[in-house]
């Protein structure tokens, strides 16, 4: 139909929208509703929508010029007709675009390649995007999929379609039996979510499992619930469907948002409702990951669905991790370990790697890059540490995010510290600083005091220099950074990262103190460091400060406090594959031989019950053999 006609048509039914509405034939919004439906055709709305401003126009000029009171009530009422014309005009944009979403996307999948159609589905329920599907909308997309015409002409392609349709069925099913549940658990018992480093707290898995009533969803809550290995869970099966995976995505993905938004909505305590929306993003992030990697080893699949499957799980990761990073809390400071346990951070770490370097600079990417660049030190390896750090700080300062870009100079300043680059890690820190202080960014000021007081204590002491005034102002810039971190967890600053800078600023000032030779102080800063670790969930920091307290407690002959320190920092550091775990164990081995075996063993049950408060009794039965293992590693 030609443009003018339709226009006619358009004006013609608005008239009569209006006609109606002031005859009292019209007794609900539902029926304007109804009437647009049927008079507008698809693909016109521009049209309508200008013939309607036209009329909308006259009537507010009526409206104005109106000469009688009489002539002013009749252009008022068909003004608030229009109004209600308007209002549902809008919704059936909404609705309108809505479906035109839901068939395209139902036809990209369609006509995607078999080895990219999972990704295609994945990218499409995508939560970065500004119009997200809902429940009633994904069921329209399993809807359209079954009844795509294509599928008549091609039997083979209507089975897989029909998996994926079944998919999405499957997962809002699944939902449907855990919405009820998502926090409850929380009410049962004292759990926390996630891979938290103490076995024991299983968090919500094994209730999950009991709601769900499809296999592979229960089984994957059972193996987290039991904290065994995802990868290993997937290796075992020897057929999966297409199906799982989509039910697999529309369920989780259900899961972690509806955890996240209610975490984010505690009022009375919000502190802790930040942490557990940290922990919620990090645990599914690595669930989905340790997913991937899983398939890349699945040999019962065919490759090409292995590959598929693999890239679809690793785009879960990525837009996980994507609206972490635009979060308010996201931990520029922290790692993707910050509460994991289990031997996946290598693993983990590897498999973010590469793929990542494909992704296009954004803000994102360098915050997600800061996330790693930090576990990679923790774990060890400081070259690839600062070639993520390097690159984040590029692309944030591209990108104009001033608060990332002060992290990874402080993150550099400490990568340096740990290559024992002092002057170039003094360089870094410095920068920082004045970045900061220009920003007014406290928690990266504080960050950078901090490096800069270690690394001149450290500097100082390679230098072998013997002045104490140098030590003193080195101690000063770390006692700075300490008080604007105590004045952030005072005030509503107080988070995750100052909980963690604070564990960092007081395991600066131990180690400086311990150097200085002012021992009882260094242990009362590091006692200090550990319990602002363990609050932040930290592992890493944890596993530094029991490290360094068990070193000091050594040198006052204090064995048995040095034992029970070294048996937690050796297990929490290489629960997270750090390789300072073998500093502890190294201690272990040396009070083992002081005091002999039988002493040993009879120092380390003493102190079980503390042990097992910290690391859980399957940490506890784990020690043995971990000592075991870095003694054979010597030989």
């Amino acid at each position: 139909m030609e443009e003018k006609a339709l226009r006619d048509r358009y004006r013609a039914l608005i008239d009569q929208i209006v006609e109606a509405t002031l005859k009292g034939q019209i007794r609900s919004k539902e029926q304007v509703y109804q009437l647009l439906i049927q008079g507008i055709e698809a693909g016109t709305g521009e049209i309508f929508e200008r013939c309607f401003l036209e009329r909308f126009e006259a009537a507010q000029t009526a409206v104005s010029q109106a000469d009688s009171e009489i002539k002013q009530a009749k252009a008022e009422r068909i003004l608030r007709a229009l109004k209600t014309v308007q209002a549902e005009w809008e919704r059936y944009q909404k609705e309108n675009q809505a479906t035109t979403a839901i068939a395209a996307t139902a036809q990209a999948i369609v006509l995607a390649e078999s080895s990219q159609r999972f990704l295609t589905l994945v990218r499409a329920i995508d939560v970065n995007q500004s119009n997200n599907f809902t429940p009633e909308q994904l069921k329209q997309l399993a809807k359209e999929l079954e009844q795509s015409p294509t599928l008549a002409f091609n039997p083979g392609l209507g089975q897989e379609i029909y998996q994926f349709a079944i998919g999405i069925q499957n997962g809002l099913a699944a939902w449907q039996q855990l919405e009820d549940h998502l926090i409850s658990w929380m009410y049962d018992q004292n759990r926390a979510i996630g891979f938290n480093g103490t076995p024991g707290q299983t968090g919500p898995w094994d209730q999950w499992a009991k709601q769900v009533s499809r296999p592979f969803l229960k089984q994957l809550f059972q193996t987290l619930s039991l904290n065994q290995s995802i990868a290993g869970l997937v290796c075992q099966q020897q057929q999966m469907s297409l199906s799982d995976w989509v039910e697999l995505v529309i369920a989780l993905q259900y899961v972690q948002r509806g955890l996240v938004v209610w975490f984010e909505k505690q009022p009375y305590n919000s502190k802790w409702g930040t942490k557990q929306a940290v922990s919620t993003f990090l645990t599914f992030a690595v669930i989905w990951s340790q997913l991937s990697s899983g398939l890349e080893e699945a040999h019962a699949l065919n490759e090409e669905t292995r590959q598929q499957l693999s890239q679809g799980c690793f785009q879960v990761v990525l837009q996980i991790l994507r609206a972490f990073s635009q979060r308010p809390y996201f931990p520029l400071y922290g790692g993707v370990f910050a509460l994991f346990s289990g031997n996946y951070l290598r693993e983990t770490l590897n498999y973010l790697d590469e793929p990542l370097q494909q992704v296009a600079g954004t803000q994102e990417k360098a915050r997600i890059l800061t996330l790693i660049g930090y576990s990679w030190r923790a774990a060890g390896f400081i070259e690839r540490a600062i070639g993520f750090h390097q690159e984040a700080l590029e692309i944030a300062r591209q990108a104009g995010d001033r608060p990332c870009e002060i992290a990874n100079l402080n993150h550099l300043s400490r990568a340096y510290i740990a290559r024992k680059e002092f002057s170039e890690s003094i360089n870094y820190s410095q920068r920082a600083l004045v970045f900061a202080r220009q920003a007014g960014d406290r928690l990266g000021e504080a960050n950078a005091l901090t490096n800069l007081g270690y690394g001149e204590v450290l500097n100082a002491r390679q230098r072998e220099s013997m002045d104490p005034d140098e030590y003193q102002t080195a101690v000063g810039y770390l006692k700075q950074g300490l008080n604007l971190l105590e004045q952030s967890v005072m005030s509503k600053l107080d988070n995750v990262a100052a909980r963690q800078s604070q564990a960092l600023c007081y395991n600066s000032l131990g180690i400086a103190h311990v150097i200085l030779g002012q021992l009882p102080m260094a242990m009362a800063y590091l006692e200090k460091g550990v319990e602002a670790a363990q609050l932040s969930g930290d592992l890493y920091l944890q596993g530094t400060n029991y490290a360094f307290l068990a070193e000091v407690n050594y040198s006052q002959n204090q064995r048995e406090r040095a034992l029970y320190c070294a048996c937690l920092a050796m297990y929490l550091l290489e629960r997270i594959q750090a390789a300072e775990w073998r500093q502890p164990a190294g201690l272990l081995s040396i009070l083992q031989g002081q005091v002999g075996e039988k002493e040993f063993q009879t120092a380390i049950a003493q102190f079980r019950p503390q042990i097992i408060a910290v690391i859980g009794v399957d940490g506890y039965d784990y020690l043995p053999k971990l000592l075991e293992d870095y003694q054979r590693s010597l030989s």
